[in-house]
């Protein structure tokens, strides 16, 4: 947390104007760290804007950084006792639709009613004169993130793998299957056309992200697009559910008991939601590129486990499966674009962002290696 003020007067600053850093040690499992450098917002003017707007926020403020994600930006705020989550979009440019913090607002001022994984959203500010652009803020959920391997705190437990992987599951079907009218979302999206407009609005979102040209994106944009399927329901579709946007308590394998990340959220094909939850999912087609991360490390089912837990819990066909997980690897490659692009403009020195271009180029080429099987 920084402030254009010399050292020497920081600590007489901070007591001044009721502020201070929260420390990384006072945070419980899904850490909160150090402010990451390029990343502080103006704090004291969002002090003063919740202090004002949210009576839960009142007296000093102290924040920490969530890192895990790469993209938006997560801040733990903490007002004595009470704690919120604020989320904001990335510095820089920002691609049409992407980062929509009003959307995520939109969804969880309401989900939570009627499906628990989702965290409350209290307030919503479009001000961008506060920090410098639209931020929302959320209840904090406690708990255990899995990420790319299994946290010492589950190794306790026998087949934590499978059971994990049946929890996951389990939740991203119960949310598939909500009743839209019931949580009051059912004009959250547009979901006659949805899939034409996925493809149509990602093929866009490339041409503006792309630094080079890659054939595979052209090749399986055509091919995905002569045989699109008929979705069998209308459903919230997340986006990005896979193990790290959840969280489990530590006591508990069997159980998600929060997803975050909802900017992306709308009405649409819930197979959408799946096909990106498998492409997050360990596969000899994506292990053999050395430009991709392992996603996750142990004894995980194959996917072939995932389809059939999902299937089971959903009800719905998933012959057509291999259509939305080229979708989703086509998608991803786009993300990844995007990601490199802000890097080389400059937009971002988070020096992960320096590999995603080639990321970008692994990912087109296994949707097009699917697209081709279909």
């Amino acid at each position: 947390m920084q402030f254009v003020i010399h050292s020497a007067h920081f600590p007489r600053f901070l007591e001044r104007y009721n502020l201070s850093i929260l420390a990384a040690t006072a945070i419980d499992m899904d850490t909160a760290k150090e402010i990451r450098k390029g990343e502080e917002l103006n704090w004291l003017a969002l002090q003063s804007y919740l202090n004002e707007t949210i009576p839960e926020c009142s007296g000093q403020m102290e924040v920490a950084q969530f890192h895990g994600g790469h993209a938006n930006l997560t801040y733990l705020l903490k007002f004595g006792s009470k704690e919120f989550v604020l989320r904001r979009p990335p510095f820089g440019k920002i691609a049409p639709g992407a980062h929509d913090m009003k959307r995520e607002y939109r969804v969880l001022s309401k989900l939570y009613k009627v499906f628990p994984q989702a965290p409350r959203a209290f307030h919503f500010c479009e001000d961008t004169a506060v920090i410098g652009a639209p931020f929302v803020i959320i209840e904090r959920r406690k708990g255990l993130v899995v990420r790319y391997s299994i946290p010492d705190e589950f190794r306790q437990f026998d087949n934590v793998e499978e059971r994990l992987t049946i929890a996951l599951m389990k939740t991203e079907a119960a949310l598939h299957t909500v009743d839209v009218e019931a949580a009051d979302l059912n004009k959250l999206g547009r979901p006659e056309g949805f899939l034409d407009r996925q493809l149509d609005g990602w093929a866009k979102r490339w041409e503006l992200s792309k630094t080079e040209e890659n054939p595979y994106m052209t090749e399986v944009v055509e091919r995905l697009s002569r045989q699109i399927p008929t979705p069998q329901a209308v459903s919230i579709v997340h986006n990005d559910i896979k193990f790290d946007n959840c969280q489990f308590q530590i006591d508990n394998p069997d159980e998600v008991t929060s997803i975050f990340d909802w900017d992306m959220t709308t009405l649409g094909d819930p197979l959408v939601d799946f096909g990106v939850s498998l492409s997050y999912w360990p596969d000899p087609r994506v292990a053999k590129f050395s430009e991709l991360p392992v996603m996750l490390k142990g004894d995980f089912p194959d996917k072939a486990f995932l389809i059939d837990k999902y299937q089971a819990f959903s009800g719905f066909n998933l012959d057509k499966i291999s259509w939305y997980e080229s979708l989703a690897y086509w998608k991803g490659a786009v993300i990844a674009q995007q990601l490199y692009q802000r890097y080389v403009n400059g937009a971002t020195k988070d020096a992960r962002m320096a590999g995603f271009g080639a990321s970008a180029k692994a990912l087109s080429q296994v949707a097009c290696e699917i697209a081709r099987e279909i």
